[in-house]
């Protein structure tokens, strides 16, 4: 990551030299960074969206949800991994400060979108997961991918990272109840409920697929139509 790590660096706190203090001024810039990136983000998205509706007739996405973690949560999952406390190590090992899930109609959009962000000027792909082709074992599926976004600050170019997921409307269905019922059992699920959970994932993701060939049946049909009367 290309950043000027001492503009962002807080003074020497409860957590050592260079230590991460939630309450410093430098983490609220920190976390402005991020934001910013999000958005950077977003307005891409909605942009491409917005070209692709007037040209098909019909939407790419559905919607778009941005988030910031928390900082509590970031000083959580650091501990989880065993990351020192740092600055340094929230910027290069935490990547899904910045969050943006892209929710489109059908599977072949999906893909669809992230040839376009492949595509995005300026911003480098780090990482990439196909969870769509290859769900996980849980039952979860979503397309992943981790990106560096330019972004000018004090005429200096920081590139910050923004997690993009981006999933079907029935793959978001699926994984919020599952987050939803996870949460509230505080992560611990019995067996039997976890088996139902992934039955439950491969039905959407038949459902997923039903829904596609219906659409695409009807999308050829009305570009045959368009064809006919040019």
């Amino acid at each position: 990551m290309i950043v000027k790590i001492d503009i962002l660096l807080a003074p020497k706190s409860k957590y050592g030299k260079n230590g991460l203090n939630i309450k410093d001024n430098k983490f609220g810039q920190l976390m402005n960074l991020y934001s910013l990136a999000m958005r950077e983000v977003e307005e891409k998205v909605n942009s491409i969206n917005q070209d692709y509706t007037e040209i098909y007739g019909h939407d790419l996405i559905n919607h778009v949800v941005c988030r910031i973690k928390t900082p509590e949560s970031i000083v959580k999952k650091m501990k989880r991994k065993n990351y020192e406390l740092t600055y340094k190590n929230l910027i290069e090992n935490i990547n899904d400060i910045a969050g943006v899930r892209i929710i489109c109609p059908f599977k072949a959009n999906v893909f669809e979108v992230v040839d376009v962000i492949r595509e995005f000027e300026n911003c480098k792909i780090i990482r990439e997961k196909d969870y769509v082709t290859n769900p996980k074992k849980t039952g979860y599926s979503s397309y992943h991918m981790i990106v560096e976004v330019p972004i000018e600050l004090d005429g200096t170019k920081l590139y910050p990272k923004v997690e993009i997921q981006i999933r079907t409307m029935a793959m978001d269905f699926w994984a919020t109840l599952e987050h939803e019922i996870k949460y509230k059992s505080n992560g611990k699920i019995s067996e039997r409920i976890s088996k139902e959970l992934v039955t439950y994932a491969k039905i959407i993701n038949k459902i997923d697929n039903r829904l596609m060939k219906i659409h695409n049946k009807r999308f050829r049909g009305r570009i045959k139509l368009i064809n006919k009367k040019n």
